[in-house]
């Protein structure tokens, strides 16, 4: 179980890295490259690797914004699959509809239970 635990510390480290020197050394804006992880997360589990990046590193792969363009092209691969050409526009949302929930019912706790105010200068 540590050996797990080190191996996503060293997965997600990695991808964390990557995102550190984007905004370190090029003009990239935050949403470009949050964008820019999605995408490639995508393309990865279209091309068969970011399965074996999931299979090593677990949480530390499926965590970050690349793992979630992994299971959006994993749900629309099955939906399509299943489903044929509607599978496109479904399989994505169904696939990620428990994290789309959890963090829909995160925000509405954070306003039931914070005030929201004016940031100070």
């Amino acid at each position: 179980m540590a050996f797990d635990m080190i191996k996503a510390f060293l997965t997600g480290g990695i991808i964390c890295a990557v995102g550190q020197i984007l905004i370190d050394f090029t003009k990239l804006t935050p949403a470009r490259i949050l964008t820019g992880f999605a995408v490639s997360g995508v393309i990865l589990s279209a091309l068969g690797i970011y399965g074996y990046i999931v299979d090593f590193g677990g949480a530390g792969a499926t965590v970050p914004l690349t793992g979630f363009g992994h299971l959006l092209a994993q749900g629309m691969k099955k939906a399509v699959t299943k489903d044929g050409f509607i599978g496109i526009f479904t399989g994505g949302l169904t696939a990620s509809a428990g994290g789309i929930t959890a963090a829909l019912l995160s925000g509405l706790a954070a306003s039931v239970f914070f005030r929201q105010r004016d940031k100070e200068s």
